[in-house]
């Protein structure tokens, strides 16, 4: 099972780029993580797309196509979604042929507050929806007071956050093997294509 995970901060040592390697290290056995790096990206510009997909756009829409599911983690900025992250997905957002089309994305987020990120989640949902993915609904991961969960070295020393992050990415291979047998009993149209 092929797993890409996309980080929403861009600071090397982020609460949830830990997050995202806890997620990693969590998956079901026969899965692994990629962790894509969106810095290359350029702003969206209806001008330059005009001119044709940035090659840095369309090589991640093409990883994203190619992979089985996509764990988003991201901090939450003002209530929301980070706007260079935001900037990542509209970009993958272009066109007809849709990477996020049908595809597992599971969410995770981390903060240093109480909340965990929670809005900035039901932010994502919303986009998300717009661009077709298929959103594991439970268990949602939350992490508060993370920085009191993970070591200098970002490990996670947190038993309870290591556990319901084991929980969600074992929901998502199951929504994965989900996705494999309605594909391959149904084939739907852009489901893996």
């Amino acid at each position: 099972m092929d797993i890409i995970g996309l980080c929403g901060s861009l600071r090397r040592h982020s609460l949830n780029r830990m997050l995202l390697e806890l997620a990693g290290e969590c998956l079901p056995p026969q899965a692994t993580m990629q962790v894509c790096d969106w810095r290359a990206l350029p702003p969206l510009d209806a001008d330059l797309l005009a001119t044709g997909m940035p090659e840095s756009v369309h090589q991640l829409r093409e990883r994203i196509r190619r992979a089985d599911a996509i764990v988003l983690a991201t901090p939450e900025y003002n209530f929301s979604i980070p706007g260079m992250f935001k900037n990542a997905l509209d970009w993958i957002s272009r066109g007809d042929d849709q990477p996020f089309r049908h595809k597992p994305v599971a969410l995770v987020s981390a903060s240093p507050g109480p909340l965990g990120g929670a809005r900035v989640q039901y932010e994502l949902r919303k986009v998300l929806q717009c661009m077709e993915a298929d959103v594991l609904a439970r268990p949602e991961v939350f992490v508060g007071q993370a920085a009191q969960k993970f070591d200098s070295q970002g490990l996670c020393t947190d038993a309870a956050t290591r556990s319901f992050v084991t929980a969600q990415m074992q929901a998502l291979g199951r929504l994965v093997a989900q996705h494999r047998r309605l594909h391959d009993s149904a084939q739907i149209p852009g489901l893996h294509d």
